[in-house]
């Protein structure tokens, strides 16, 4: 299936490892043009080493704004304007409630709400004026059903979801859409970090995944690849769980 996507540029944050690296393999493996991001230099090399055609790396962190505004710019010069954009971010740290300052709050604010909305806002002009443009947000199925011990996620990753939800009317008509992505448990190094051990994970997923497994980045990257290709123009506004049957709600 030709998704329509080869020479478009793609912008990956969090693209040294885990989901960020599946998404941007798949888009490299279209044809895309892809810029990768992460706060390390040496992990980009790597990861970019791992992904088909035209590349480029940029050193950057979530939690800075004002490189997330002007990172697009940057991209544009080395591969061209932007035509997609996958908003992922880092996990910010296990706790409930009540367990973190209102600092770190703030913190996971920033990375998690605010950050993608700095990216989107220095993408969308262009979109909107090319008439096409796609945007994926990376979140998890905490935003529907909260996960015990992940407050921070849980909160912000469904404020961000709002923010696509309500972006993806606004822009509907110029071409560009806006989906979310309600993860489930992939194998990634944030779920070893979560269970203790990757080891630990698979024993969880088959506990209690219905299909008795983690899901791979690989497949990650497929969803997200069609998503952001022309056979999924008229899918936008919406919160598509890949979880393999996790989740309860509808």
């Amino acid at each position: 299936m030709d998704l329509g996507i080869e020479n478009r540029t793609a912008l990956v944050t969090g693209a040294s490892r885990g989901l960020g690296l599946g998404i941007a393999r798949r888009l490299g493996q279209e044809g895309a043009r892809v810029a990768l991001t992460s706060r390390s230099r040496a992990n980009l090399e790597g990861a970019a080493a791992q992904v088909e055609g035209e590349t480029a790396i940029f050193v950057a962190d979530a939690a800075d704004l004002d490189r997330m505004a002007k990172l697009p710019s940057e991209v544009e010069g080395e591969l061209g304007p932007v035509d997609i954009l996958i908003t992922n971010t880092g996990g910010p740290p296990a706790g409930g409630g009540l367990d973190h300052s209102p600092a770190v709050w703030q913190e996971a604010y920033e990375t998690l709400v605010l950050a993608p909305r700095a990216l989107i806002e220095a993408v969308l002009p262009g979109m909107r004026e090319r008439r096409w443009g796609r945007i994926v947000n990376t979140a998890s199925i905490g935003i529907r059903e909260p996960i015990g011990g992940l407050a921070l996620s849980n909160v912000h990753r469904a404020a961000t979801m709002g923010l696509f939800k309500t972006l993806s009317r606004e822009v509907a008509a110029d071409g560009v859409t806006l989906n979310t992505i309600a993860t489930g448990r992939i194998a990634t190094e944030r779920i070893a970090e979560l269970w203790g051990s990757m080891e630990k994970a698979e024993e969880g997923a088959q506990r209690e995944v219905p299909m008795a497994r983690l899901g791979t980045i690989d497949e990650y990257g497929d969803l997200v690849a069609f998503l952001c290709s022309d056979r999924a123009a008229y899918l936008t506004g919406v919160t598509i769980p890949l979880d393999g049957g996790l989740s309860r709600s509808h």
